[in-house]
């Protein structure tokens, strides 16, 4: 894992129409017309004309029940889609980076530790495991998300406070533990998905943050373990790294 973005960031506190042909209803006698024509030319003149008004009245209805009125009504409807199809774009699924916050104390039980750089995650999950044996012995439930405080880094590690909300003094701690206050007052908030050995990227981006906006911090930061360390695959972590303004 890479030390160093952690190193710099204490660093720095001293990212168809259809138609219907009238030609069907001209068809219907005229072929057998011709046949009946040959001989008697007044009987076949008779026949036509009723059989032409037939028509005449069939021919009516076809362009009543032609559809180009359907077909020119169905363009104006065809506009609005696209107009609505636009509305839903300002939708965003990015992190806020750099968020001003302000940090709430709240009552918490922790212990102390210290860790290497190689193994650093597994004394974190460590920590954590102790302090909810200690919870669930004595049904005490967890009144907000694990945490972590960092209080000094160097090359070789760094030394913590893991943290959890309670409402109530937990009993029987032990010398590395103690009950106290998670920290408070104005900080940036930033936002970590992926795996713990990852974060040096977040925290490369978070002192290229502080650098370009010129910001003083406090000589610690804060980890929020939005999904329980204990519980998640590792590259499944989402954490809220709160850092400390002057």
């Amino acid at each position: 894992m890479n030390r160093f973005c952690r190193l710099a960031l204490v660093a720095l506190i001293p990212a168809a129409a259809m138609s219907f042909g009238p030609s069907v209803a001209l068809a219907q006698t005229s072929s057998p017309a011709p046949a009946a024509s040959a001989s008697p030319s007044p009987a076949p003149s008779a026949s036509p004309s009723p059989a032409a008004s037939a028509p005449a009245a069939s021919a009516s209805p076809a362009p009543a029940a032609s559809p180009s009125p359907a077909a020119s009504a169905s363009p104006s409807p065809a506009a609005p889609p696209p107009a609505a199809a636009a509305n839903p774009a300002p939708v965003q699924t990015a992190d806020p980076f750099g968020l001003e916050t302000t940090l709430e104390p709240k009552k918490v039980v922790m212990v102390k530790g210290t860790a290497n750089w190689d193994s650093a995650f597994d004394t974190l999950v460590d920590a954590f495991k102790t302090l909810n044996a200690l919870l669930d012995k004595q049904g005490i439930k967890h009144a907000g998300n694990s945490m972590i405080v960092y209080t000094s880094t160097d090359d070789t590690g760094f030394t913590f406070l893991a943290e959890i909300p309670v409402e109530q003094d937990p009993k029987n701690l032990t010398k590395d533990m103690s009950i106290g206050k998670s920290p408070e007052g104005k900080a940036l908030k930033f936002v970590h998905r992926g795996s713990y050995d990852n974060m040096d990227n977040t925290y490369e981006a978070i002192t290229n943050h502080l650098d370009d906006k010129k910001l003083e911090a406090k000589d610690t930061f804060i980890e929020e373990y939005l999904t329980d360390p204990l519980k998640t695959a590792e590259d499944k972590l989402v954490i809220n790294v709160f850092v400390p303004l002057k």
